[in-house]
């Protein structure tokens, strides 16, 4: 027991199960703890018999104070005999799925559902979120009442997306645009993903008491394994060193080398911004990746790519687009079609050069950490709050798989004296960047690992 202050809220740590932690100074007021981390206000009482709980609203909309006093009013009302419990059940049981949507995506535009690490879903999600709700879910089941959904309900949605029951084509709000609908175990999974989100929402709301999507058996997502091969890189760097004679192309397949040779996603690479490319560090700083503020090490040829390209900088972005209103580049996906389409790598796409830079930096000998480090993984993100000058090992890394993806992509051999491996060329790097620092020369990157 004890009085639930703001300091109580911001120490309950979540638990195996929800747990309550009761208020001694007003009976009946309590502090509901779920296991996802989320904490809500609720009152216990006793009404016709029977013990009922109320939810007053979530911590962060209500804060210790609001509830409480929010709490005294219902107990008076308690006192008088009102129900408020049974109101708010009669009020939300004819709820719809299509109007729980309604208010899941209104707080989604607010920010106020929150994705990875504790951060409001990106631009994008909402989009890709908004899409899945209104092409999948309430064609489906959007008529149904919340309250009446079971588990076989949602096996149902999960066996209608894969068989293709929404499949189809859909306006977009782009001008002439629209986007095709396909099932699939991928689609099933990641939309009977979401919806389980929606319905922890309604849980959260007070709307049900149990998520029917909780402990269903759904197929493994379709993991995305191509990588290129030696000869595939070859392949690429020939038809980039083609198309970039038209000048129309050249951006695009600027844009395209430096995705190959930094593994970073695509809108990473063309929504960056000169505030970004910290060449006298050897990284990017990116301000808002997937997984929020991300610091990526970069090898040498992408530096002396950026140092070059900054001489002519115009604009915030280093890919700007053609207009005048210092936007980004707004072509690459079209740009992209044109070029690998009816070619032998016309099933490429940007996360295959990503995953291609992870997969050659595993052939070469890295270890996962340094890999999730260098491509802005969610598993090195612990790591990379703390990288701030980064240091010898991740440069050599970076060096090495951008030097050799280059030396692929310019059908020319890998030098392993210009971006050594072995213990001894790296040993004397570190050494000389200790020296370095002691000499508190600090403003330029730490050496490369070049004899």
């Amino acid at each position: 027991m004890a009085k639930i202050t703001k300091r109580v809220v911001d120490a309950a740590a979540p638990g195996e199960k929800d747990y309550v932690i009761w208020d001694d100074d007003l009976p009946g007021f309590g502090l509901r703890v779920f296991t996802s981390g989320k904490r809500s206000y609720v009152i216990q009482y006793r009404a016709a018999r029977r013990s009922r709980r109320y939810t007053i609203g979530l911590h962060g909309v209500w804060t210790p104070e609001t509830a409480r006093q929010e709490a005294k009013v219902q107990f008076g009302r308690i006192a008088g005999g009102d129900n408020p419990a049974e109101e708010r059940q009669l009020d939300h049981k004819a709820i719809t799925v299509k109007e729980l949507c309604a208010l899941y995506i209104t707080d989604l535009g607010a920010g106020l559902i929150l994705g990875k690490g504790g951060r409001p879903k990106k631009p994008t999600t909402v989009g890709t979120d908004t899409g899945r709700i209104h092409r999948h879910i309430i064609p489906l089941i959007g008529t149904r009442r919340v309250r009446d959904l079971t588990k076989a309900d949602i096996n149902k949605v999960l066996k209608d997306i894969m068989a293709g029951k929404t499949r189809g084509s859909v306006k977009t709000s782009k001008l002439r645009g629209r986007a095709i609908v396909r099932g699939g175990a991928g689609t099933a999974t990641r939309t009977v993903g979401l919806l389980g989100g929606i319905l922890t929402y309604a849980v959260e709301a007070g709307i049900i008491e149990h998520n029917p999507a909780h402990g269903l058996r759904k197929p493994k997502d379709h993991v995305r394994d191509r990588r290129l091969t030696e000869d595939e890189y070859r392949t690429l760097g020939k038809m980039l060193r083609e198309t970039a004679e038209d000048e129309k192309y050249a951006m695009t397949v600027d844009i395209i080398r430096q995705i190959a040779l930094t593994g970073c996603r695509r809108t990473e690479m063309i929504k960056l911004m000169w505030t970004e490319a910290d060449t006298a560090s050897s990284c990017l700083r990116l301000a808002d990746s997937k997984e929020g503020a991300s610091v990526r090490p970069i090898g040498l040829p992408v530096v002396e790519y950026l140092e070059k390209r900054r001489k002519h900088r115009a604009g915030t972005y280093v890919f700007p687009g053609p207009r005048m209103d210092d936007g980004a580049f707004g072509s690459f996906a079209n740009h992209w079609e044109q070029i690998f389409a009816g070619s032998s790598l016309a099933d490429v796409t940007p996360h295959v050069l990503r995953h291609s830079f992870a997969s050659i930096g595993n052939d070469l000998g890295f270890t996962e950490v340094t890999i999730a480090a260098l491509i802005g993984h969610s598993k090195g993100s612990v790591t990379s709050k703390y990288i701030h000058t980064i240091d010898t090992a991740l440069i050599m890394a970076a060096d090495t798989i951008a030097g050799y993806i280059q030396g692929l992509l310019e059908g020319v051999e890998f030098k392993q004296t210009t971006y050594a491996l072995d213990f001894e060329s790296r040993k004397a790097a570190l050494a000389r960047f200790l020296l370095q620092a002691a000499g508190g020369d600090t403003g330029t990157a730490p050496s490369r690992l070049a004899a």
